[in-house]
């Protein structure tokens, strides 16, 4: 093996991060590894581990594609992909691997290639000591998966193998499925090849550290807690804001709207961790058993229900950032008479003892002023106010997940002097500051996970069916409303009338 994988890490938390958290050696075969994804984020995210001496001793990947490439030209991209989005110092951690890296051309839908998938994986077990352990990312369109599950378990790849320690899992990308009829199918499609404990469904939200620290925030500190209820929170405001518009995917846009693309999985998951119960330990099931309980007390809606508590709207053109941009329906891929929404705000409530009455806004657009994803925490009143102003602010508690990653919480203070007014002051952390160093990649921890076989940042599959109810159910009501979405110039907040949905007179926060 390469001295470079043995090397002391470099990252001075790689020694809490190694403690434990080693996977054994295995083979990983990326379908579709000619693409983006693999470029830009998984294979600069093996290195990123490989800097941090994550990874395995013994470790390999192929990719697996259709595109006539040798181990030479696949390895000459994905070292241009890693000079490009890697992390410092990752570049060479490739070149002292660049052997590990093998490439198999084949088609997907051929089942011959699979069996000689089989026979080279064999090879790379006897020549890497790999073990016969395998992790099988599908990096592909989904129109794929089926063909690619089929062929994975005709070929006697999917089965794992308890007795001889040898492990066989599936990364699964999203979107997993574009409604419940369908993600249920793509589900059962996995459930014939893997069993759920080999499946991982990769959202990288999830991977990312300040995500990861709502469970921190929540359950490591005796002061929120307490708090974390109907009693004393008001609302809670989840926001995921991009600036920029849908650029070259239209065509997949047109398919998904922002409901689809954001709110079915980041945002109901954020909310989940948000929302959850102490789970009895940090195991998968034990946190995602709560997460689902959220997702069940969120009910479906009634058609006739739908207006009442979303609002959806559509960006124009309009001068944003310096520059005249175009509105949605000017956009490559996208027809004029589109009723896609590029703005969505949803208000949910969870129905459970810990959060009745409290409701949760989600909201997530296109065009957006800045690029921002954050969780406000919206505390009630006093009941008294004291010192005669009102507009002393309620207590909020800012997580904010990016680009700025920290917390921040707002309350009131004193200004000096001799009369007593209160004005709101701000106590903030700072990731960057707190800890110092480059924050690593969300698929370095995801990856990891998923060789380490621990699926806690992982969507089970009654998650993401249950997830995908109460979108169907928005969806549904959006068509029998037939309405088009409301019209909002890019640079801005959305439609106007989304300030109505929050009621009692709340406002959004504007990251």
């Amino acid at each position: 093996m390469p001295k470079a994988l043995a090397a002391e890490a470099t990252n001075p938390l790689a020694d809490e991060l190694t403690t434990g958290r080693r996977a054994e050696p295995c083979s990983l075969v990326i379908f579709g590894a000619t693409g983006d994804l693999t470029k830009r984020k998984l294979v600069p995210s093996l290195m990123g581990l490989a800097k941090d001496g994550l990874l395995p001793p013994a470790f390999a990947v192929t990719g697996f594609a259709r595109r006539d490439w040798s181990d030479a030209d696949f390895r000459k991209e994905l070292k241009d992909g890693v000079q490009q989005f890697g992390r410092k110092g990752t570049a060479a951690m490739f070149d002292a691997m660049a052997d590990a890296f093998t490439f198999h051309q084949s088609n997907f839908a051929d089942p011959s290639g699979y069996y000689s998938l089989r026979e080279h994986l064999d090879r790379i077990d006897k020549e890497r000591g790999t073990k016969g352990n395998r992790l099988f990312y599908l990096a592909t369109p989904p129109s794929s998966y089926s063909q690619i599950l089929q062929n994975l378990a005709t070929a006697g790849l999917s089965r794992d193998d308890l007795e001889q320690k040898r492990f066989a899992r599936v990364i699964v990308e999203k979107p997993f499925g574009h409604d419940l009829a369908s993600a249920h199918a793509l589900n059962e499609q996995i459930r014939a090849a893997f069993y759920e404990g080999q499946v991982f469904r990769i959202d990288h939200y999830l991977g990312k550290e300040t995500v990861q620290n709502i469970l921190a925030l929540r359950f490591a500190n005796g002061i929120f807690e307490p708090l974390w209820n109907e009693k004393y929170v008001d609302h809670v405001q989840i926001t995921v804001a991009e600036s920029i518009g849908v650029g070259s995917r239209g065509g997949y846009f047109e398919e998904s709207g922002i409901i689809r693309d954001m709110i079915q999985n980041h945002l109901l998951q954020v909310l989940t961790l948000v929302a959850m119960e102490p789970p009895i330990a940090l195991t998968a099931n034990s946190v995602r058993d709560e997460k689902v309980k959220v997702l069940k007390a969120i009910r479906s809606f009634a058609p006739a229900e739908v207006a009442a508590a979303t609002v959806r709207g559509q960006y124009t053109a309009a001068s944003f950032g310096g520059e005249d941009v175009k509105g949605y329906i000017e956009e490559e891929g996208v027809p004029a008479d589109s009723r896609t929404e590029t703005f969505a705000a949803v208000r949910l409530q969870v129905n459970n003892w810990r959060w009745a009455g409290t409701p949760f806004f989600l909201r997530s657009g296109k065009r957006l002023p800045r690029r921002a994803t954050e969780i406000a925490i919206h505390f009630k009143r006093p009941p008294l106010t004291l010192f005669g102003q009102s507009n002393v602010q309620p207590n909020v508690l800012l997580l904010r997940i990016q680009p700025d990653e920290g917390i921040t919480l707002r309350f009131g203070s004193k200004v000096p002097g001799p009369d007593v007014k209160v004005r709101d002051v701000r106590m903030d952390f700072r990731y960057g500051a707190a800890f110092g160093g480059e924050t690593a990649d969300a698929y370095e921890r995801l990856l990891l996970d998923a060789m380490l076989g621990d699926g806690t940042l992982f969507a089970r599959r009654d998650e993401v069916e249950e997830a995908w109810r109460i979108v169907d159910s928005i969806v549904a009501g959006w068509q029998k409303d037939g309405r088009r979405p409301e019209p909002y110039a890019a640079g801005t907040w959305g439609p106007d009338s989304a300030a109505r949905l929050l009621g009692d007179g709340r406002t959004w926060r504007q990251p």
